[in-house]
């Protein structure tokens, strides 16, 4: 193969050849980043005049095919290029000790008073929210020097840290004890303010459907134990105990309503709507152990033990009243929904299955289980009273049992589907991504995602590729394009480039910044379900 090796001020090659090498030399040129050139190959003559030299070896065609491998060479002389390259720059823990940090943790943190920040050197910078103007941040290091400088110490500094932790969870503990003394005021009292947000939930929409479906499944469970009682019927008993299970789990869904309306933290920074969803889940399966498993029971012990039934009357006319009364819960149920999937333009169907409103989903499925079971009861208790025969009545019960269990799988797989966190509706998410695509300062975007978080809130997420020509243009349009160019003449070196690049390298990433919060807002304005956007950059 080829081999080089480089001289001071020349190059040579090394031909390959079978019996003997020949050297020949070629002129260099060097050029440097200013654009001048210089010659090498005639800087010594007497070293260029040595080199040149050929040791002819061989026979005379040797000779001839090697001057003219020579003159080719000559012909055609090697440019060599310097480029100029900024010089790697190490970050290291100096470097980051020039990071911002607001005033308020800078006080929290630090320990400092509000007048010994006024002496720190301020920054104006973006602010991150959408309805806020710039706000002023400080360099860490100085704060870090501020606080040294007012502690004496960094042991010093540690230990009114602990202090004012320890004075913090002592005003927690007071605080908790005071809110509990004036709870307690006020329940001896009297309460005069106006009534909560929480308490007016339960006066519309879903929080009226389950007030209501309390109060009356709670006077049918107190009518049917004494129906159950006087007659001793196995329908009449499941009917009673079905009631009961109604009831403990509405009152479970009222607490699942007023958890949801409770404000987020930051343990829970999304909110606790998922409490709707949790209390319905409990409920299925409180239905599944209570209603169904204890109907079940009654019955399979009504078929291995039958007794005679005592008269019917007052049974009958208790599963009427039942029935009024559940029907009348059922209608209040199907309004609700049908005026919330019309608003959410789906079906009927579509809102029950995709459990849109959980505490409503359960009143509607109960109420209807209660007027099949009514019917279910009655049927077999006329049975039982036209033959004789207690069977009928027992195998009515084993009916109630497995309408209650087959409502209770539907509860429970719906929530938890809603609870592993599932995909909106795919028209929705295309037109999520429409409006992104469609803007020009969106490339492509990637790994879109859309949760249903419940009650009408969106989280959603997307890997977004930005065009940084029409970031950067954006960036432009709001500068003085005369300055801009003066100072590009006035670079003359290569410190002064680099702190040109680096002053509007900082502000470009500031307006892609500002496009981003520009794309979360339209997506939140132009779909109101959308609570939670996160766009991440490629």
């Amino acid at each position: 193969g080829w081999q080089a090796s480089m001289k001071s001020g020349s190059l040579s090659y090394v031909l390959p050849c079978n019996r003997l090498p020949v050297q020949l030399m070629s002129q260099v040129r060097v050029y440097t980043s200013n654009g001048q050139k210089k010659d090498l190959g005639s800087e010594d003559a007497n070293r260029s005049t040595s080199e040149e030299t050929l040791h002819k070896v061989g026979t005379g065609r040797q000779e001839t095919s090697n001057a003219g491998q020579k003159q080719s060479f000559l012909q055609e002389p090697i440019q060599v290029k310097v480029k100029a390259v900024l010089k790697k720059r190490e970050y290291g823990p100096k470097y980051t000790q020039n990071n911002f940090i607001t005033g308020v943790r800078a006080i929290n943190e630090f320990c400092l008073k509000s007048s010994d920040l006024d002496q720190l050197r301020k920054i104006k910078r973006r602010s991150p929210h959408d309805d806020t103007e710039t706000f002023t941040v400080y360099l860490r290091s100085d704060v870090e020097a501020k606080s040294l400088e007012v502690w004496g110490s960094p042991e010093a500094l540690a230990r009114e840290r602990k202090r004012r932790k320890e004075a913090e969870i002592k005003y927690r503990e007071n605080l908790f004890r005071n809110q509990r003394l004036l709870r307690e005021y006020k329940e001896f009292f009297g309460n005069t303010k106006p009534r909560s947000s929480a308490a007016a939930m339960f006066f519309k929409g879903p929080g009226k459907v389950v007030m209501v479906a309390i109060c009356i499944n709670g006077l049918n469970f107190f009518f049917k134990l004494l129906a159950w009682v006087y007659t001793g019927s196995a329908s009449m008993f499941s009917e009673a105990i079905h009631s009961l299970a109604d009831t403990c789990n509405q009152a479970l869904l009222a607490l699942g309503i007023s958890q949801s309306a409770r404000t987020p933290d930051p343990s829970h920074p999304y909110g606790f709507t998922n409490m709707r969803y949790i209390a319905s889940l409990i409920s299925g399966v409180g239905i599944f152990m209570m209603g169904a498993g204890l109907s079940w029971y009654h019955g399979i012990i009504g078929l291995l033990h039958p007794h005679p039934i005592e008269s019917l009357l007052w049974a009958y006319c208790i599963l009427a009243g039942s029935l009024v009364s559940e029907g009348a819960t059922l209608l209040v149920a199907i309004n609700e929904i049908r005026r919330s999937a019309r608003a959410k333009g789906l079906s009927f169907y579509q809102y029950v299955v995709e459990s849109r409103d959980p505490s409503t989903n359960v009143v509607l499925l109960e109420d209807a289980a209660a007027v099949l079971s009514v019917a279910v009861a009655a049927t077999c208790m006329g049975l039982t009273s036209l033959t004789g025969n207690p069977y009928y009545d027992s195998v009515g019960s084993l009916g109630v049992g497995t309408l209650l269990g087959t409502v209770s799988a539907f509860l429970i797989y719906t929530n938890t589907e809603a609870l592993l966190g599932r995909s909106i509706q795919p028209e929705q998410l295309q037109r999520l991504t429409e409006l992104l695509e469609s803007d020009p300062v969106v490339r492509a975007i990637h790994d879109v995602k859309a949760t249903d978080m419940g009650m009408s809130k969106v989280r959603f997420k997307a890997e977004v590729d930005f065009d940084g020509r029409v970031v950067t243009r954006s960036y432009l349009e709001k500068q003085d394009i005369e300055q801009l160019l003066q100072e590009i003449q006035q670079v003359k070196t290569l410190e002064e480039l680099e702190a040109f690049m680096l002053k509007h390298g900082e502000n470009i990433i500031d307006t892609l910044g500002a496009e981003v919060d520009r794309l979360e807002k339209d997506l939140k304005q132009r779909n109101p379900d959308v609570r939670h956007v996160d766009l991440e950059i490629l």
